[in-house]
């Protein structure tokens, strides 16, 4: 039996729910002050941990304040006891969301500080998350006195159910595991698949990989189809590459001359064009007596896979003039078609004769 409620009791636990109200007021305001500061560093780790406090923290003083003021009034044990659990299960509910924010956020600071790492992939973070809020409702669950022992036999019995019915959607996640733990691929790659399919790869998240074509279209690939695919990656083991130039002079060209030219172009594209490398050693190689002309391959240096689209216009467009200039002549193919007297006969249809000035038939002089 308790005793009745007083008029202090009332006052006492008035000023215990004010007493949170202002503290939650209070620690968002110096953490809305420190997030200020914390934008200012150049590490996001000190960011990810005041965004969770955010949340965190104003809960908890309330909480603390609810607590108190219940605690301060006339209150049977069995309503104290469900409020105290109510007030326990919003904190670690809060803390449990926090917690997996900062992890998440942690996770990615990571990755994207590190090279050769899954930089804005989403798979480990969803991971993290799903993970680190299992974790939180399995404590709630044994905060409120229910054994989580039998739930756990439940869902390892109907986990096998479930992964059976879901074969593809795990071959999928799975897939996207390995292809970030082997660092084939990673966010902003260029890839090309057998298949045709070809871009930067914007995301691998736990079903599929997201690629933006040149074009601007988005190409959803399962990752399950990108591992077993064949696939040439643009940007591994380095980003730089070269890329080859078919060309042709005609057979009385010096081809000294043709050379000392064509390495001059090259040398003035490499370092004028946004892309090229400047420090590219500028190569020519002869090799084919084609039918009309010397055919020979110039070799040219990019800074990535998109780069050399405008490379091989502008190298195109110099190397053209400058050609032109020195008198160097760039043959077109050139067929010679031999025409043999004697005659053509068309065959007629069955009962039909020529008509007069018909020339269906002919035979020529």
């Amino acid at each position: 039996m308790t005793r009745a409620l007083t008029m202090n009791d009332v006052l006492f636990a008035g000023i215990a729910i004010a007493a949170g109200l202002v503290a939650a007021f209070l620690l968002r305001m110096l953490l809305r002050w420190l997030g200020r500061h914390a934008d200012r560093t150049q590490w996001r780790g000190d960011d990810v941990a005041v965004d969770a406090l955010r949340m965190i923290a104003p809960w908890a003083a309330l909480a603390g304040g609810a607590a108190s003021a219940a605690a301060a009034l006339p209150l049977t044990r069995t309503v104290q006891h469900n409020v105290n659990q109510v007030l326990t299960v919003l904190v670690i509910f809060a803390a449990t969301l926090s917690v997996s924010r900062v992890v998440a956020g942690l996770v990615q600071s990571v990755t994207q500080s590190r090279s050769g790492v899954a930089g804005s992939a989403t798979i480990f973070m969803n991971i993290t998350r799903i993970l680190v809020l299992a974790i939180g409702f399995l404590v709630v669950l044994q905060t409120l006195g229910i054994s989580i022992a039998p739930m756990l036999t439940a869902l390892g019995v109907g986990g096998l159910a479930v992964a059976l019915a879901l074969q593809d959607t795990l071959a999928n996640l799975f897939a996207g595991i390995h292809i970030l733990a082997s660092k084939t691929v990673q966010p902003g790659d260029y890839i090309r698949l057998s298949s045709g399919e070809e871009g930067y790869v914007e995301d691998i998240n736990w079903r599929q990989t997201t690629v933006r074509a040149l074009s601007n279209n988005l190409v959803v690939i399962p990752n399950g189809q990108l591992a077993k695919t064949n696939m040439t990656n643009f940007m591994r083991p380095e980003q730089e590459l070269t890329i080859l130039v078919q060309a042709g002079v005609s057979y009385d060209s010096d081809l000294e001359q043709v050379e000392r030219v064509t390495k001059e172009v090259v040398t003035e594209v490499m370092t004028e064009i946004t892309g090229a490398l400047p420090e590219h050693e500028p190569a020519v190689r002869f090799h084919t007596f084609g039918d009309s002309r010397i055919g020979f391959t110039v070799i040219l240096g990019v800074g990535e896979f998109s780069d050399q689209y405008r490379i091989k216009h502008e190298f195109i467009k110099r190397l053209h003039r400058r050609y032109r200039e020195e008198g160097i002549r760039i043959p077109s193919p050139a067929r010679t078609v031999a025409l043999q007297q004697g005659s053509v006969v068309f065959p007629q249809q069955r009962g039909t004769e020529p008509e007069p000035g018909d020339m269906t038939a002919f035979r020529p002089v």
